[in-house]
């Protein structure tokens, strides 16, 4: 099987390409293992976020199976039913990256210029995730709350529309693909500790501990969903 490196400029979708067309050209058949997620990374010269990423793409079009704890197999399905679907989303780790950068000022812009109100509604907002939080695993949308009211607080209803889309790709397709393979309950503690330290900075009016904090949470959601999926040959 031989594959060609993807210059690291290129998104997640012209890697899923290469994977696509060994596959429609027969060099990989159905019910085949690929080689490990280390491996794949590797001969295409991209990151394992990246891979992971394009993986996902493929599993939701219904080329690929990726089996945790045995490994990526070749579906039996052509894969054409969902490809339009998502070929618009974002790869999960592109709406990391975008959220980090966006949500960091949004906070700190929230500590700075939030109204009374506006702080008001930023303390019930993580309120409420909290005690969600203690009923449900993921409680997307008392998260989604949460952040939203923080971009509220900006003053900036265009960051606001910003922080609503990308909301929009968070429980996309392939955002929600991903999360299936994550040990879910395991992390709820720690994006709370994180929610908290974000909330805590805004209502004391420190922008740059909320930037901070923001951006550790982002930081973080990285690392959780880059953690290996032991998946046996890795």
């Amino acid at each position: 099987m031989r594959l060609q490196v993807v210059e690291p400029r290129r998104l997640y979708r012209q890697i899923a390409d290469q994977i696509r067309t060994l596959i429609g050209n027969g060099e990989v058949a159905p019910g085949a293992r690929l080689p490990a997620e280390r491996d794949l990374a590797r001969q295409l010269g991209v990151s394992r976020p990246s891979l992971r990423e394009a993986l996902i793409a493929l599993e939701v079009e219904g080329l690929l199976d990726v089996r945790v704890g045995s490994g990526i197999y070749v579906s039996q399905a052509d894969g054409r039913g969902r490809a339009a679907e998502i070929a618009g989303a974002s790869g999960p780790f592109e709406v990391i990256r975008a959220r980090w950068m966006i949500e960091g000022e949004c906070a700190a812009l929230a500590a700075r210029n939030g109204s009374p109100a506006q702080l008001r509604a930023v303390r019930k907002a993580h309120a409420d995730l909290q005690k969600e939080a203690k009923r449900h695993h993921n409680p997307l949308d008392a998260d989604r709350a949460f952040h939203v009211r923080i971009a509220e607080a900006t003053g900036n209803s265009a960051l606001e529309l910003v922080v609503q889309t990308l909301w929009d790709q968070r429980v996309g397709p392939l955002y929600r693909a991903l999360e299936l393979k994550l040990e879910y309950p395991a992390m709820a503690g720690e994006t709370i500790d994180e929610h908290e330290a974000v909330a805590r900075a805004i209502l004391d009016r420190d922008p740059a501990a909320a930037r901070a904090a923001m951006r550790r949470h982002m930081d973080m959601t990285k690392k959780r969903y880059s953690k290996d999926w032991k998946e046996a040959g890795k």
